[in-house]
């Protein structure tokens, strides 16, 4: 499979998800870059935005196993991972598997479930293997974990810790439709008479994970590295709203969605506004604020923007 194939089939996943998402076709895009990368979606936005809906037809379009978790508070790390259940024919225990053994997880609502639960995903999100009872269990291919939380209901919750949260490869916002996508919503909702919207599958499984080894072939300058550099490290420079910037995941992660985005772009090389795209849902998630801007309507998303404006960009022949 060739950059061109790549660019070709994401497309046509794409439109065959336009026909259950109205509008936001940046964050779909990004989604997919992001599948396509190899990472993790965190979608941060308020109740009935279509994130879950968002999931599933990717994992259909995709042609991708789809299990969904409802993380609650009295959710425990074996109702996602799996149980040892003792055999009384055989005499002995066998392990059976949690919903974790799939290709796209969707974490409902992650913040609801204590930090025990939480954790239990993270060897799967880090090694795409899950360790129980000593025994190590290897996850199918692709494995993408795609986890929705609600930015405004605090009651009952428990924020994602800084570890958890720097496995995500991006964190989205879908953000509200605008007045005609929201009319277009409710003319498709009557024109096709039923809740579910039908989805094709436009890939396998085989071939995502083709797509994902072509997307390791796009070549990146070294130019490009030195500018995905200096942004990471611009983070940790920034001492005046920023009490820790960006780790090394962080550079990596820029450097893993550039060149997926170039793909889907149809290019085997990635330019500055490849990274300038995906930097800021790659980057804001991972720096730590200053403590006297918590209460303030300074954003993640802001800081790093303005920091973009000011890391110089690489110029091309």
């Amino acid at each position: 499979m060739k950059v061109e194939e790549v660019s070709l089939k994401g497309n046509l996943v794409l439109e065959e998800v336009k026909k259950a998402i109205v509008g936001k076709d940046e964050v779909l895009k990004l989604i997919l870059t992001t599948i396509l990368a190899d990472g993790h979606v965190l979608l941060e936005d308020l109740p009935g935005l279509a994130k879950t809906l968002m999931a599933k037809s990717f994992a259909k379009a995709l042609g991708l196993d789809f299990k969904r978790v409802q993380f609650t508070p009295d959710l425990l790390p074996s109702d996602i991972l799996g149980v040892s259940v003792f055999n009384q024919k055989t005499l002995e225990f066998e392990f059976k598997k949690g919903p974790v053994f799939t290709n796209i997880l969707l974490a409902d609502e992650i913040n609801r479930a204590p930090p025990k639960t939480q954790s239990a995903l993270l060897e799967a999100m880090q090694e795409r293997q899950v360790t129980v009872e000593g025994k190590t269990y290897e996850l199918s291919k692709p494995f993408i974990v795609i986890a929705t939380q609600n930015p405004i209901e605090q009651e009952g919750t428990y924020p994602l810790p800084e570890a958890q949260l720097d496995r995500f490869l991006v964190r989205l916002r879908v953000g509200y439709p605008s007045r005609g996508e929201e009319i277009e919503i409710l003319r498709r909702r009557m024109a096709r008479k039923k809740e579910e919207v039908d989805i094709n599958s436009i890939l396998t499984p085989e071939e995502v994970v083709e797509m994902q080894r072509v997307v390791e072939d796009v070549y990146v300058s070294d130019a490009i590295l030195e500018y995905i550099t200096n942004i990471v490290i611009a983070t940790r420079e920034d001492r005046k709203e920023i009490e820790v910037g960006a780790s090394p995941r962080g550079s990596l992660a820029l450097l893993k969605l550039s060149r997926a985005y170039a793909a889907l772009e149809g290019r085997d090389y990635v330019i500055p506004d490849d990274v300038k795209t995906i930097a800021v849902p790659a980057l804001s998630h991972r720096l730590i604020l200053k403590r006297e801007l918590w209460y303030t309507k300074v954003s993640q998303e802001s800081i790093m923007e303005k920091l973009l404006e000011r890391v110089p960009v690489p110029k091309f022949e």
